[in-house]
This record gives C-alpha cells, sequence and structure tokens, in this order.
C-alpha cells in the first residue's frame, strides 16, 4: 500500500477502503480532543475493601449513626458508585455498591462521622495510613497505602473534580472487547479507577457514535491492544478519535433518537444508519465496516 510518512505524527498502514474512510471522517470531523468536553478516569481508593460497600453495609454505617443529623451527612458522603464490569454497550447494570468518598478535595472532618470512621478503622490504621510504610500486626506484615500528603481516611487521589460526577455523562470502562458506552443522564453516581468518563456539551450524540461500528473501527487503527481480545479504551487514545462536526439541526436530531432508543422505539442499526449517511459512506464503505466488527 502506498503510504505517506511525512511529517512528527503517528501513522498507520491502511488499504485504500480504510483511507478512504478514514479521509472522509477526517475531513468533516475534529478529534475530540477539540470538542466541547472533559474526560477524566474514575477513583482510586488504594484500598476497595474499605471504602467500596455493599447496600448491606450501608445500612449497617447509617444504623450506627447516633442521630439523624449525622445520619443525614453520612448519606451524603456515601454514594453509588459504577465499576468497568458494570457498563455495557448503551447502558449500563448497577451493582448496589456505593463508594465512600471521603476525597482530600472535599476536606472531610471525619470526626463528624463516628460511624464512617468506626468503619474505616476495623480494617486497621495501618492498613489505611498513606505512608507506604510496612507493619507488623499480629505477626502478620501489612503494608501501607502509597505515601501520599493526604489522611489515613481519604482517598488516594484527590478527585479535585469531584462535581462532575454529578453532571450528565458517557461512563465507560478502561478494558473491554468491543465499544461500551452508556450514558449516566442525571449524574447518579461515581466512578471507580476502571472507569473513565465524559461530561461536556453533546453528550447524546457522542454516546451514539461512540458506540457506533464507525467508532469502533476508527478506534482500531489508533487504540491498543491488551493482547487477549480485548482493547484499551483510555482517555488520550479516545481524545484523538474524529468525530463528525454537527449542527444544532443535527445534534437534536440525535438527542430525539438517543430518547427513541432508550423508549424501545428504534435499535442502534437506525442510529448506526444516520451515522453512516452523516459521514457520506459509500455502501461498499458501510459492508466493509459492518464486516470489520463483525469479526473482531
Amino acid at each position: 500500500m502506498a503510504q505517506s510518512f511525512k511529517g512528527p505524527d503517528s501513522w498507520v498502514i491502511l488499504s485504500p477502503i480504510e483511507q478512504s474512510i478514514k479521509s472522509k471522517i477526517e475531513k468533516i470531523g475534529v478529534p475530540l480532543k477539540n470538542w466541547d468536553i472533559q474526560i477524566y478516569r474514575g477513583i482510586l481508593t488504594g484500598f476497595n475493601d474499605a471504602f467500596i460497600i455493599d447496600e448491606a453495609k450501608r445500612a449497617e454505617i447509617l444504623a450506627n449513626c447516633k442521630d439523624s443529623a449525622e445520619r443525614k451527612r453520612t448519606v451524603e458522603i456515601i454514594r453509588p458508585i459504577l465499576r468497568g464490569r458494570d457498563i455495557k454497550r448503551y447502558s449500563y447494570e448497577w451493582a448496589n455498591l456505593y463508594i465512600i468518598a471521603t476525597f482530600p478535595a472535599l476536606h472531610v472532618d471525619i470526626e463528624k462521622y463516628p460511624a464512617v470512621k468506626n468503619h474505616l478503622l476495623s480494617f486497621g490504621m495501618e492498613r489505611l495510613e498513606q505512608t507506604g510504610k510496612t507493619h507488623v500486626v499480629k505477626g502478620e506484615k501489612i503494608t501501607s497505602r502509597k505515601k501520599t500528603g493526604n489522611k489515613w481516611f481519604e482517598t488516594q487521589d484527590q478527585i479535585g473534580y469531584w462535581e462532575d460526577f454529578s453532571k450528565p455523562k458517557i461512563v465507560w470502562g478502561d478494558i473491554s472487547d468491543i465499544p461500551k458506552f452508556a450514558l449516566d443522564a442525571k449524574g447518579e453516581s461515581f466512578c471507580s479507577n476502571t472507569v473513565y468518563f465524559m461530561t461536556g456539551s453533546s453528550l447524546e450524540f457522542l454516546f451514539c457514535y461512540l458506540n457506533s461500528p464507525l467508532s469502533e473501527h476508527l478506534f482500531s487503527k489508533i487504540g491498543s491492544s491488551t493482547g487477549v481480545g480485548t482493547t484499551r479504551w483510555q482517555s488520550f487514545t479516545i481524545e484523538q478519535l474524529f468525530a463528525p462536526r454537527i449542527t444544532p439541526k443535527i445534534e437534536n436530531e440525535f438527542m430525539k433518537l438517543f430518547s427513541r432508543l432508550k423508549r424501545g422505539k428504534i435499535n442502534e442499526a437506525d442510529i448506526n444508519t444516520r451515522i453512516y449517511a452523516l459521514c457520506e459512506l459509500t455502501k461498499i464503505e458501510i459492508a466493509f465496516i459492518e464486516n470489520y466488527s463483525a469479526s473482531i
């Protein structure tokens, strides 16, 4: 295949039909890094056993609150959380798990949350402190979380963007065999460190586009494989993906398509057809993309 390797940018060897598809998208689109969006990674606690809890443990912690005021405060920092395995294509299945959201950026006073404090201390101060030290407790070697400037009851990451979790957002797992993007339209859930999320404008359109076979094909040319049949859907690679520019009219159209998809009035094939038309792909190019997607 004839290729041009000029310039400092990364390159990929493509067949003529792949070159044609790539040229069309790049002509009418821009990389996602230039869209009005922000991409973040989910929360790294450093010790999930203590900070990620199920429904029963949440109920136990709330029952141990001394009064209604403590209970109200505690409810506010125990939030639903999504993991990578919970996210499917077009939807997610919450596993009834919660995170104790003691982010350093929140400057939580743990003394105001005694029930949460007692729960965390049940795992041992030596395990929770963020010093990177090794301790011997009752003859057992215990290594604390890695050294940071954060307090023992705080998560390992600062999470200065914590308010963005409550915004409408697209969520996806960092490793997946196929595109699996879901839309948390109400901003109901926080995300674990195995999840990336996107806030900003045109989320309904981007949600449809990112789940499409076209997006999957384009991403396969820039993304990296794990070597075991899955792909790394990392933020810095997602930002390189070209998406077609849209007008307010087209954006409104995809908002309606998303609404109809959510109500089961159309299927994903109808949305993909609209995306192909938007990108002016030929029948041969569409067949190539869909056959490529089916073969993965």
